[in-house]
């Protein structure tokens, strides 16, 4: 039988010899070569942690439904976004819109601080009036990925658009490519920013935080590739768009009954 031997000094300063025989190698190669394969991490390997549940990414394709007849304009979307992803003051990477519209004119729009504290009561009345709840809307052909110089921007396999920070140059071309204005550059770190769809918390089984937060479940994360997901009955029972469908940009967030005077 074949034996290495392996000499070793402990923290102490003895020295020690250590065996391994070929049926230890054996075993040893095929546990690295069963978990490397399965993506697992060094010390995953050598024993040291437990595998965990693995997110598979090409189980997913995600997005979001919106009902307009559901949101109320209370801000609460804009606030938990803030809160949960570190929004700099003044800037939104989801915000409402308050649409006021009078036959035969130009329909007013508003947004007083992305809606962050609501709106306030209108002043006219007898015109139609509604919200509408805008972010990243995760586009599968992304004009915003198109143009990024060095790939900062990315459609990730499950469908959401990311930003690497690492990368971002902060040139500013995919905030002007993007037809839907849902980016900004963070005043501090200098690199783009926006909607990731909560990436940290979906990858989890948790919903976004605007999600979470909507008290009237006007918004709804939805996984166009599970077969369970209720998004399917939602898109086959209503009348849903996307903004700006001339762009072809195969936006992922759809609208229940959006109003044509909606840009």
């Amino acid at each position: 039988m074949l034996v290495t031997s392996r000499t070793i000094r402990t923290s102490e300063g003895e020295v020690k010899s250590m065996e391994l025989s070929r049926r230890d190698l054996f075993k040893i190669g095929g546990k690295v070569l069963v978990l490397a394969s399965g993506g697992a991490t060094l010390e995953q390997i050598m024993g040291a942690a437990p595998a965990p549940e693995a997110y598979r990414m090409a189980d997913h394709w995600w997005g979001m439904i919106i009902d307009i007849d559901k949101c109320i304009g209370c801000g609460s979307c804009v606030r938990a976004c803030s809160a949960e992803n570190h929004v700099p003051a003044g800037y939104f990477r989801t915000w409402v819109e308050r649409y006021q519209v009078e036959e035969g004119k130009q329909p007013q729009v508003d947004s007083p601080n992305g809606a962050m504290d609501g709106f306030p009561t209108p002043t006219r009345t007898g015109i139609k009036s509604f919200f509408v709840p805008k972010l990243c809307n995760h586009c599968a052909d992304s004009p915003c990925v198109q143009v990024c110089p060095v790939g900062a921007t990315f459609v990730s396999p499950d469908g959401v658009v990311l930003v690497d920070t690492t990368y971002c140059l902060g040139c500013r071309y995919c905030i002007q490519a993007c037809p839907y204005g849902c980016r900004y550059l963070h005043p501090e770190k200098h690199t783009v920013d926006k909607c990731s769809l909560c990436y940290h918390r979906i990858t989890k089984g948790l919903t976004t935080a605007c999600c979470e937060n909507c008290p009237t479940g006007a918004r709804q994360l939805v996984d166009f590739k599970d077969p369970k997901d209720p998004v399917h009955e939602f898109l086959r029972n209503n009348k849903v768009e996307v903004l700006k469908p001339y762009m072809a940009t195969q936006a992922k967030v759809y609208y229940k009954n959006l109003d044509g005077a909606v840009r």
